[in-house]
């Protein structure tokens, strides 16, 4: 497991990068808004967050503002320094399928399939309570199923298929096809859990 050094450390690095590069090209990039010339305003499943540039520094315009996570910071400061950030095509891939993700796989699992599974796998209905509350979107798939779009470019499915007496629960997370040329696949495990414990949290 990274130490805080190592998130303190990412986030420097990232921030070294993107303070090279003109603001209007990294806005363009991302698909987020601005508010002004020099800030970011981005969505973040339930939270908005304000971004300064060229420092880079978060702060949460939400209600009941809370401190963010460097883990969150790392990821969003990871999607801004992607050299291309192409729309999403609508062709869903599994993690496994991630250039790259093979290592990664057990850490995916363990940070994200298996608490979405634990918690909602006889708990659909808190699972949609909690996804409307993410905006995310019904889909047509397993018992439950929903779309999130995490961040402009970067949309994925959580899928569910309930227990019963004969079977497990099971689940699934589909990625856009684009999110390799986006995120690491260590990035991409971590989006993932952030989305499956902003659930938790909201279900509780």
């Amino acid at each position: 497991m990274p130490r805080i050094d190592d998130y303190i450390n990412a986030r420097n690095l990232a921030i070294e990068k993107l303070s090279q590069e003109p603001f209007a090209v990294i806005l363009k990039r991302s698909g987020f808004e601005s508010p002004d010339a020099n800030t970011f305003r981005i969505p973040f499943l339930d939270r908005i967050y304000r971004v300064g540039f060229p420092r880079f520094e978060f702060e949460d315009m939400t209600e009941g503002k809370k401190e963010i996570p460097l883990q969150e910071q790392v990821l969003v400061l990871h999607y801004l320094s992607a050299t291309e950030i192409p729309e999403a095509t609508g062709n869903w891939v599994s993690y496994r399928e991630i250039p790259g993700a093979a290592f990664y796989f057990g850490a995916f699992v363990k940070r994200a399939v298996e608490p979405l599974k634990k918690v909602f796998g006889q708990n659909l209905s808190g699972f949609s309570d909690a996804a409307v509350k993410l905006h995310a979107t019904e889909i047509k798939n397993g018992d439950a199923a929903f779309e999130f779009k995490v961040l402009p470019a970067v949309p994925l499915q959580l899928i569910l298929w309930k227990a019963d007496d004969e079977f497990p629960a099971e689940a699934n997370i589909l990625f856009d096809s684009t999110i390799g040329q986006i995120l690491s696949p260590e990035d991409v495990a971590w989006l993932a859990g952030m989305v499956v414990y902003r659930l938790m949290a909201l279900a509780r």
